[in-house]
């Protein structure tokens, strides 16, 4: 590929292409059993975000064995696999490393038809740009660090982030899309800017529109805000234009870095009713509608 995808794809044959990425990250959560949910459900993202079916997986463990219980492991490592079952993904092996951070991810291999391969470019003007899942786990994780959290909103998160975007990725297919991206640790507005990066295309986003977790709002309010959350402003600042009405939390939430987040799908903007009706019917109920693609000004990404 000549551009930086979700994952890569190995074509074997005119209708037949292999799938592969790999991801792992240290726990955001306390319960070792979610954190392994949520570590699978992340990982697999990459392949439904290409449109593409996961099949197979290996394990990925970084563990510290001198300074915590082999117990927190073996809870991690369930967690893992009851996902993988649900996604209809086998496990296949793995590797662990002794390490002072604990670490759990997986490689993922699946399937795809060459000629149905979702790009993370290709969105065109006019389209309609939808979220599929609501913004705001970094900064409720922050949160979380450090003992703020409520258990209600560590319950939201934690649902979202265990919720396979499989659903999602069913959707567009069927209804049949311009371009995906799922939104993980550069922030909506990161992913965003990937995808129009040298297409000739820019974006709108009304910001109002834009789901984020309830609590998100209020925490970061309160300045639990992720350090990730200014390095993803500093980074895309030369092409973000972000009006002076958008409250500042809503800037934080907008740059918040995601983990296991939804996908951003590019759509004609005939298809966009049915698209969302779809996403409805599979179960993504949070799926809205949150700007669309322009063709001026070309590279760079307008909020209001």
């Amino acid at each position: 590929m000549e551009r930086a995808e979700d994952a890569g794809v190995y074509k074997i044959s005119d209708d037949l292409a292999l799938v592969q990425t790999v991801d792992f990250f240290t726990p955001i959560v306390d319960d070792p059993y979610d954190f392994g949910r949520i570590a699978v459900t992340n990982a697999l993202s990459d392949v439904y975000a290409m449109g593409g079916r996961p099949l197979t997986a290996l394990n990925i463990v970084c563990f510290p064995r001198e300074t915590m219980d082999i117990s927190i492991l073996r809870d991690i490592l369930r967690g893992g696999l009851d996902q993988m079952h649900e996604a209809g993904v086998i496990l296949l092996g793995g590797h662990t490393v002794d390490d002072p951070e604990l670490k759990y991810g997986l490689a993922v291999t699946g399937t795809i038809r060459p000629d149905k391969v979702v790009h993370n470019t290709g969105a065109k003007p006019g389209d309609r740009l939808i979220l599929t899942k609501p913004l705001g786990t970094g900064i409720i994780s922050t949160a979380i660090k450090h003992g703020a959290a409520s258990k209600k909103a560590i319950a939201r998160i934690v649902k979202s982030m265990t919720t396979l975007n499989r659903a999602a990725s069913e959707a567009m297919l069927e209804v049949g899309v311009n371009a995906c991206k799922d939104i993980t640790g550069f922030g909506l507005l990161g992913h965003a800017a990937e995808m129009i990066q040298g297409t000739g295309v820019g974006m709108v986003i009304n910001a109002a529109a834009v789901p984020c977790f309830p609590e998100a709002k209020e925490y970061a309010a309160k300045g639990f805000v992720p350090g990730a959350v200014e390095r993803n402003r500093d980074y895309r600042k030369e092409i973000v234009d972000i009006g002076k009405k958008v409250p500042r939390y809503m800037q934080n939430i907008i740059f918040d870095p995601q983990t296991s987040g939804g996908l951003l799908i590019a759509v004609p903007a005939r298809r966009a009713p049915r698209l969302l009706k779809t996403l409805h019917e599979k179960g993504v109920a949070e799926a809205v509608i949150i700007g669309e693609v322009v063709a001026e000004p070309a590279g760079r990404i307008r909020v209001g």
